[in-house]
């Protein structure tokens, strides 16, 4: 598939394949990155089992891993606006790896901290570089950041799998080779890197020209929070709710998680075709409305049909989720990778947050008590919202690289 018209050049058809080719990698880079994000929560049952840790200590070591990528990456999203550091990318990818590899060889609760908190830096270092980048490649185009978006969300989903395969077969002692990810995707991130073969000039970015809108950012990030809580809260929780609304015991939990993760998939490249046709705000508008009835048919509807609206509430969260990126980028021009950093890492560590909150209220009434208060949620990021305005077209990129002549959305 093509993310970029053809130009009616030789040069022009140039500068869409390396566009085109740095985007797929970008992609696929970010997808052996986020295993990682996933990676830290399925391997808890391991450490559970081998190690006898309790749920204060297990919970602990996801705080350890999620808190902190999410609270740094702003900080490297700053450094990033400072100067344009691609290499980042190759080995940011290889420390978050590095450090879910070496979780499992000492039993040392202390060791395994420090690891996850490793991995933690690593991703919250690769996230507003790679979004600064992939901004680059995509000249501002919705599908392709939407393409870009998607690698995360498989990696993502990829990452049980990967753990139950490995560390479920050989014990938390063949933890090392899950190392294997961040070195193919430390490989995938050398091509991109020599399509920038420019060196980088301090100040010199692929932001847009423009005034930074920080009103209409921190509007915007309230409504990516809300989002992130009603999805976090919903991949903690709704396994077991499955086994409530669909019967079928831990079988009917796995399909509803499965569901989660391809809704969001589909999501993800959906949003992106409709922000061609439409523009992005009038998208994460409509999405926040349709999500409200999507997550009551979740919470209410009992039998097949709950795994139905599980899919319409997946798609429903992740239709805006690329969208947000770049609109957080055109809100702040100058800051493209502060923009990226909080969008992508500060404000989904509130959905981590807001969990125990929930399992709290689930304990002293029921889970689908506890799961009401989301319902909420998606419209106070409609209300968020209402009256943004979408940022001016972008104008021509200013890229290390010479990659972008100047382009129009459509």
């Amino acid at each position: 598939m093509a993310f970029y018209r053809k130009c009616d050049t030789g040069s022009g058809g140039e500068h869409d394949r390396v566009r085109n080719k740095s985007i797929i990698l970008l992609s696929a880079g970010h997808a052996c990155v986020d295993v990682y994000q996933g990676s830290v929560a399925a391997l808890v049952p391991f450490f559970v089992a081998e190690r006898a840790y309790g749920y204060a200590a297990a919970s602990g070591i996801v705080l350890a891993a999620s808190l902190l990528s999410s609270v740094a990456q702003p900080l490297f999203g700053a450094l990033t606006d400072r100067w344009a550091m691609p290499w980042l990318l190759p080995v940011s990818t290889f420390l978050g790896g590095l450090g879910v590899a070496l979780s499992g060889v000492l039993g040392s609760y202390a060791w395994t901290l420090v690891f996850v908190a490793v991995s933690g830096i690593g991703v919250a270092a690769y996230h507003p570089e790679a979004a600064r980048v992939a901004r680059i490649a995509s000249a501002g185009r919705h599908t392709a950041m939407g393409w870009f978006s998607l690698g995360g969300n498989l990696g993502f989903a990829v990452a049980p799998l990967l753990v139950a395969v490995v560390v479920g077969i050989g014990g938390l002692r063949w933890s090392p080779l899950l190392v294997v990810p961040a070195l193919v995707g430390s490989v995938l991130c050398l091509p991109v890197l020599r399509a920038l073969h420019r060196p980088a000039r301090t100040g010199e970015s692929a932001a847009c020209g423009g005034t930074d809108d920080w009103r209409s950012f921190l509007r915007l990030s309230a409504a990516v929070v809300c989002r992130s809580i009603v999805f976090v809260g919903l991949g903690t929780f709704i396994a077991l709710y499955a086994q409530q609304r669909a019967g079928g015991g831990a079988r009917a939990g796995s399909v509803a998680l499965f569901l989660l993760y391809l809704g969001g998939a589909v999501g993800t490249l959906l949003g992106s075709r409709l922000a061609d046709r439409w523009d992005r705000v009038t998208v994460v508008r409509w999405s926040c409305l349709g999500t409200i009835g999507a997550l009551a048919g979740v919470v209410f509807v009992p039998g097949p049909l709950f795994y139905v609206f599980t899919v319409l509430t997946s798609a429903g969260l992740y239709v805006p989720f690329s969208l947000q990126i770049t609109l957080a980028q055109d809100y702040l021009p100058g800051r493209v990778g502060t923009a990226g950093g909080v969008t992508l890492g500060l404000t989904v560590s509130v959905g981590g947050l807001a969990s125990p909150a929930l399992g709290t209220l689930a304990d002293h009434t029921t889970l689908q008590v506890a799961l009401m208060p989301l319902i909420v949620l998606p419209a106070l990021g409609w209300l968020a919202i209402r009256t943004l305005r979408e940022p001016g077209q972008l104008r021509p990129l200013r890229t290390e690289a010479g990659w972008l002549p100047a382009r129009s959305r459509g």
